[in-house]
């Protein structure tokens, strides 16, 4: 099995690739590829392993039939639009259970076989992890940074001042620079019932720059199981 070393050995002292032989020619082509697409698909590995995603789910999975209005024409409309190029903002309502997860899981998944460094993490978990975290600044940095980021099940903790402010500074801090996904059970007039009214407001009004506001309504697709 020829290695890197070996290739190294073989081909050091050449200064023109004119004078290599075309067999020799195919040869380091393929090898090269194929060194390429082994290392593209460990770094899409090592990104799905620090991603959060817990489980992989696919929009193709996704029972649109189930919740006829679950609006699947709106969903396609965002993946269709340049959104891991240029950052948008997309925030998922509606009640428990009707796929809001799920979407949010694949277009997660979707970044992260395209390369893009992706986090998700539930405000429950984010605000765990703001609590013990011994730096805030630097969490707050690194979530700032990732190009995408989910943040699930917004409404299900009421995350301290503190921790209010953080998150406030992670969506400000993404403004134009990231994508930012919210799953949430909560209108966003109701948001005041998590964030004192000037942080909703304030939170809000950066999602809103370049951003999507999608309901989803229906059953749980738990109660199919």
């Amino acid at each position: 099995m020829t290695t890197l070393s070996d290739l190294w050995k073989t081909f050091r002292f050449l200064t023109d690739l004119e004078t290599i032989p075309e067999d020799k020619k195919a040869f380091l082509h393929d090898f090269l590829m194929g060194e390429y697409r082994k290392r593209e698909i460990r770094r899409i590995e090592y990104l799905l392993k620090m991603s959060g995603i817990k489980r992989t789910k696919l929009i193709s999975d996704f029972d649109w039939k189930f919740n006829p209005k679950v609006p699947r024409d709106k969903i396609m409309a965002f993946m269709q639009t340049d959104w891991l190029k240029i950052p948008a903002n997309l925030v998922i309502i509606g009640p428990a259970g009707v796929g809001k997860t799920h979407v949010a899981t694949s277009l997660c998944h979707d970044a992260v076989m395209k390369g893009l460094q992706t986090v998700f993490v539930s405000l429950f978990d984010l605000t765990a992890k703001l609590a013990k975290s011994k730096n805030v600044y630097s969490l707050i940095d690194y979530y700032a940074r990732v190009p995408v980021l989910c943040l699930d099940e917004l409404g299900y903790v009421i995350p301290s001042k503190d921790q209010a402010d953080a998150i406030f500074q992670i969506v400000s801090k993404r403004t134009e620079t990231g994508t930012t996904i919210v799953t949430t059970n909560l209108v966003p007039s109701d948001w005041g019932k998590i964030f004192d009214t000037a942080t909703a407001s304030a939170i809000l009004d950066r999602l809103s720059l370049n951003g999507r506001f999608i309901t989803f309504e229906g059953r749980s697709y738990r109660s199919k199981k």
